[in-house]
């Protein structure tokens, strides 16, 4: 699904990125765990294509940057972020940013069929947020808005479905309202594959089965959650002492 081999990318003599590599099985969903600055979201846009590497390779779902029509490929890939909600219209009301991503754009500039519209509601229904449809964009609730964001990127069935830090911003309460979607959509058959970038360790839900740990713009440290979650590689990954517990499957830190 993703192959990132031995990439750097450095911008005004500044290294973003150095010597990282990152394989992603079928079948595997993944959460990326780093603290703020440690490279998580340019990795992210290099697997979208949006930033080149200087040096190293990049395949998505079998395509080869370099030698790829990425446009094309960003078609198989659904990215949810608080960048992307910033590149939306917000006069527009739900149901049309949801219907935008049937077609990759940020807006609806396209003819809709009835079919094409039911196939939105319908979405949008799963991820509760169907009575949203013909509210405006902007007075939406931030946990509201990343349902509708979420339901957009569903609407063209990616390959791929990357979560960027959804949960920034929202309370408690909205938060694991979120985080029971996601479970959601993991829990579909044939799930699309999760990628999930966040930097709370309580965030990485149960059906994340792998784990990518990053900082200063390299790979820390990758494997099953079981191997990753563990109060030494964490309290090695942070620098202080931490002290791990787990509840309802899911791992919560407290630092010492």
């Amino acid at each position: 699904m993703i192959h990132i081999e031995n990439i750097e990318l450095y911008r005004n003599e500044k290294r973003i990125l150095h010597q990282l590599n990152w394989h992603v099985e079928k079948n595997q969903h993944w959460a990326i765990l780093g603290l703020n600055g440690s490279g998580k979201t340019t990795l992210l846009k290099v697997i979208n294509g949006y930033i080149w590497p200087n040096e190293g390779k990049v395949q998505v779902l079998g395509e080869t940057y370099g030698e790829s029509y990425i446009p094309k490929l960003r078609r198989r890939i659904g990215w949810v972020s608080n960048a992307m909600i910033d590149n939306l219209n917000w006069q527009d009301n739900a149901i049309e940013i949801v219907l935008s991503g049937k077609f990759g754009a940020l807006r609806l500039f396209e003819e809709v069929s009835e079919a094409e519209i039911e196939e939105a509601v319908r979405i949008m229904k799963h991820f509760n947020c169907d009575h949203l449809a013909n509210k405006t964009f902007e007075y939406l609730s931030q946990g509201e808005r990343q349902r509708v964001q979420i339901s957009r990127a569903i609407m063209s069935d990616p390959e791929i479905l990357i979560l960027d830090e959804p949960c920034g911003g929202l309370d408690i309460i909205e938060r694991e309202n979120l985080l029971q979607t996601i479970e959601q959509i993991a829990g579909r058959d044939n799930c699309t594959t999760l990628i999930y970038v966040t930097h709370h360790v309580e965030e990485i839900l149960p059906c994340f089965n792998h784990v990518l740990l990053m900082k200063d713009g390299k790979d820390v440290a990758a494997g099953t959650r079981e191997q990753i979650l563990t109060t030494p590689v964490l309290s090695d990954f942070f620098g202080r002492e931490v002290s791990l517990q787990i509840e309802r499957d899911r791992a919560w830190v407290a630092v010492k």
